[in-house]
């Protein structure tokens, strides 16, 4: 039904300023859209982010986004960490963690927090 369809990130904020300083200047997201100054849209690859303000914002606890980012994961996760972004280390079962990243069975991952604590990730290989 749905397997020929695009679909979209939702990720709810408090404050669309600093979500868009985060998203532009800190992951390099475009902007294609603002809608009555409550949802921006932003391009990454041949997708769409949807950036909301909602009063929800925060309170999701699980990975709201993924980036496959390939083999780049070490220079992406390096140019963020320089840009000021923190990652997060979590326990995971057959992942271990050299430096910022969670490295096993051929995957290395990254997690990492926007500023109203949506978890986002990077997936490599």
């Amino acid at each position: 039904m749905l397997e020929n369809s695009n679909a979209t990130a939702n990720l709810a904020v408090k404050d669309l300023e600093k979500a868009k300083a985060f998203y532009e200047g800190m992951l390099g997201l475009s902007q294609v859209d603002d809608i009555d100054g409550e949802l921006i849209v932003y391009k990454s690859g041949d997708t769409l982010i949807n950036v909301y303000r909602s009063q929800f914002a925060g309170t999701n606890k699980a990975t709201a986004a993924t980036w496959a980012v390939g083999d780049q994961i070490e220079p992406i996760v390096k140019s963020l960490r320089s840009k000021g972004v923190t990652f997060e280390h979590y326990n995971m079962p057959g992942l271990a963690l050299e430096g910022d990243i969670h490295v096993g069975s051929g995957v290395k991952v990254a997690w990492f927090k926007d500023p109203d604590g949506n978890i986002l990730n990077l997936v490599g290989e």
